[in-house]
């Protein structure tokens, strides 16, 4: 196992402003609480009622920020690898719109519970994946034919979720667009457990797999004549992006733009060759936990923190689309 120690020191910078931003959630809200006593209250002593507010109220919020985030930086990770470009990220080409679809269709028709829609959700990111794969097939897969595609099936699904929204009853399409908003608001440790199960899962596969996907960038040719299967290799990154893609927006609904970003800010951090999987998962969790924290406490209202990272990520990506173009 190859260890590089630029990546190992930001990988604990990260770790530790994670630990920070975890400590300063805990503590802030209408009830403040001081640092000491949410240590109390994590350790299982102190007063009960600070205790409720730290360990059932906020610590499962700050819990799946932080999964949720290391999910959605894993997935564009790995879309942008594939691709071999910092605009491959699966909220771009169209796989988060494709369970966005997949979980509406489970709650709109179907009334379903969590894990009904998280199965929805899956199943619509898998049929959209394999859609835009064979549509942008063409004696291999280009990452910039798949982009293209992917772009303009998000923009089909983006218009076919609106209608099914507009179709359904006011009730149940007020609860569906709100959820579509992205939000961890009302989350517990019900959901937790789930997202948590499904990491522990994936992410050892992905260890294994990520030195392949490094000889992967290099090209198919690359790729096979160093003996790797590239269609077989791709195909199953492939579905491990999706699925991480999916247990974020069954858990959560749509969050835009972690996923985009955070691998990039990682790679430049790190300032490694390609796109690096543990800084990203670990930007992705402190990205999307500094943005839950800003749509809770910066506006006087909470918001739904998919406003948050749509609103700073439309910053980004222009920046980004900028910047390819003189490139």
């Amino acid at each position: 196992m190859r260890l590089d120690l630029r990546s190992f020191a930001v990988s604990a910078i990260l770790l530790l402003l994670i630990a920070v931003v975890g400590a300063v959630s805990l503590s802030s809200g209408k009830f403040s609480i001081p640092p000491a006593d949410v240590l109390r209250a994590l350790l299982g002593g102190g007063d009960e009622n600070i205790r409720m507010v730290v360990t059932e109220w906020r610590l499962p919020r700050l819990l799946l920020a932080c999964l949720l985030g290391s999910a959605l930086g894993l997935s564009g990770a790995i879309f942008q690898s594939l691709t071999r470009n910092p605009l491959g990220s699966p909220d771009i080409i169209g796989f988060s719109a494709g369970s966005y679809t997949g979980a509406l269709m489970v709650i709109l028709l179907f009334s379903g519970g969590y894990y009904q829609t998280a199965g929805g959700a899956l199943a619509g990111g898998i049929v959209t994946a394999t859609c835009v794969y064979l549509l942008a097939y063409r004696r291999g897969v280009q990452g910039f034919r798949l982009i293209v595609i992917g772009i303009g099936m998000s923009a089909m699904l983006g218009a076919f979720n609106a209608w099914m929204i507009r179709q359904a009853d006011l009730p149940i399409a007020m609860s569906a667009a709100i959820w579509g908003g992205g939000s961890l608001t009302g989350l517990s440790f019900e959901q937790v457990l789930p997202v948590l199960a499904m990491l522990v899962f994936i992410t050892p596969i992905l260890a294994a797999l990520s030195r392949p996907l490094r000889q992967l960038e290099l090209g198919d040719d690359a790729a096979t004549t160093s003996g790797v299967n590239a269609t077989r290799l791709r195909l199953l990154l492939m579905i491990l992006g999706v699925a991480l893609t999916a247990l974020a927006t069954a858990a959560a609904g749509p969050i835009s733009f972690i996923s985009l970003a955070a691998p990039q800010i990682a790679r430049r951090i790190t300032r490694t060759a390609g796109v690096a999987l543990i800084p990203s998962a670990l930007m992705g969790a402190l990205l999307l936990a500094v943005a839950d924290w800003v749509a809770q406490h910066a506006f006087g209202v909470q918001l739904p923190v998919g406003v948050m990272t749509v609103s700073i990520g439309g910053f980004y990506f222009l920046w980004l689309l900028i910047r390819e173009a003189r490139r």
